[in-house]
């Protein structure tokens, strides 16, 4: 009988492991702040917690971006 020929499973080759993109300093500037106005403006209280959960998962994310993200260098000049 012939040997069937094993074909390499791609998904090996196309699974990296995770990376943190990093993010701008306005993105977390930006959640914290609307954070705050949908906390003091928004009073219908299902869009009020519709935002913060928003906003809430933005600061999370450029929390783990500041931590995770590989450091760019920066070429003066």
């Amino acid at each position: 009988m012939a040997k069937k020929a094993r074909r390499k499973s791609s998904v090996n080759k196309t699974r990296q492991k995770w990376h943190a993109v990093p993010l701008k300093g306005s993105f977390m500037v930006l959640s914290i702040m609307g954070l705050l106005i949908t906390a003091y403006l928004v009073e219908d209280p299902d869009y009020k917690m519709a935002f913060m959960i928003v906003f809430i998962a933005m600061f999370i994310a450029s929390l783990i971006s500041m931590t995770k993200a590989p450091v760019l260098e920066r070429r003066v000049g």
